[in-house]
């Protein structure tokens, strides 16, 4: 029986839960707390491969993108069983996967706001009631459905040194001027605790490549400003072919201070956000099945980084 629900909203627990069973079922996985949240919730790490090619996967940076969350541990769960077995997976034998890749990943960057939008926390909890005296000042925002950002009110996808100060700039002018549901830059780069941890994370590990997993669009973004990656477009035109996404240009007033954006500035390494499924955030559970069989292709062929 498979350890990973897909048909139950991951909730911050029950993401924990899962990683600690991965790691106790497979004990070549590993798994590492990098820090805890304002609210107490550790971000960990998912591990698994001991190759010199390494690439970090990361997902649900937005609260109500936690769909994301189960793609990556899905993965992990499958890749897992079938090195155990000695199979494939996604044509490629997992023992020579692991042989030249090791993947480390981030499953859930946001655990404080996926625990609001997910209704893990609700009426009493002192999350909740911050979100929801923040969320008084953006009416027009869904609450809890619109939340995107940590309970600190700071959305974690806008707060790397990537042109940061232009998309405080782009925000504030779209009102987004002080802590809330979405959007708001937080007071400095690198501020909230999630993000200082990931950024020092992928300096420690110093991967080759990172995907950064969003929802929605089925679009696939690989750019930052005009820095010029070699094999970036390339390898982004495969992960297009193999999902059926879109290689598409990001969006002028989203395009700063991503992960992927301090990724490519400070690396110079292919970097790529992949915006999941259709439709309004937070995606049914009823798109999992084929989020997931979109994304296999992605996942396998950016550890190697090259067509399968």
């Amino acid at each position: 029986m498979a350890i990973v629900k897909t048909n139950v909203p991951m909730t911050y627990g029950l993401c924990e839960r899962t990683i600690l069973e991965l790691v106790n079922t497979y004990p070549f996985l590993r798994t590492e707390v990098l820090t805890q949240t304002a609210y107490g919730r550790n971000l960990r790490t998912l591990v698994i491969g001991n190759g010199a090619r390494k690439v970090i996967y990361s997902a649900a940076h937005h609260a109500n993108e936690w769909i994301t969350t189960p793609v990556i541990l899905k993965f992990v769960e499958e890749y897992a069983e079938a090195l155990k077995a000695d199979e494939e997976i996604f044509g490629v034998k997992a023992s020579e996967l692991a042989a030249k890749t090791t993947i480390y990943t981030v499953p859930m960057v946001d655990p404080d706001g996926v625990d609001l939008v997910t209704g893990a926390i609700g009426a009493g909890d002192a999350g909740f009631e911050n979100a929801l005296q923040m969320a008084q000042f953006y009416p027009d925002i869904p609450f809890p459905d619109g939340w995107k950002a940590n309970l600190l009110g700071v959305d974690l996808n806008l707060q790397y040194p990537a042109g940061w100060l232009r998309a405080r700039e782009i925000k504030f002018a779209q009102g987004f001027t002080r802590p809330g549901p979405r959007d708001y830059v937080g007071r400095a780069p690198l501020s909230q605790r999630e993000t200082r941890a990931l950024a020092g994370y992928t300096e420690y590990i110093d991967p080759a490549l990172v995907l950064a997993y969003h929802s929605q669009g089925k679009e696939i973004y690989w750019q930052f400003l005009d820095y010029e990656v070699p094999g970036a477009r390339e390898l982004g035109e495969e992960f297009a072919r193999i999902s059926g996404y879109t290689l598409a240009d990001v969006p002028y007033a989203s395009g700063f201070a991503g992960y992927k954006d301090w990724f490519i500035q400070a690396f110079r390494r292919p970097g790529y956000t992949i915006e999941v499924g259709k439709g309004e955030n937070p995606l049914p559970l009823r798109q999992f099945d084929e989020i997931y069989r979109d994304n296999l292709g992605i996942l396998v062929t950016g550890a190697l980084g090259q067509q399968v």
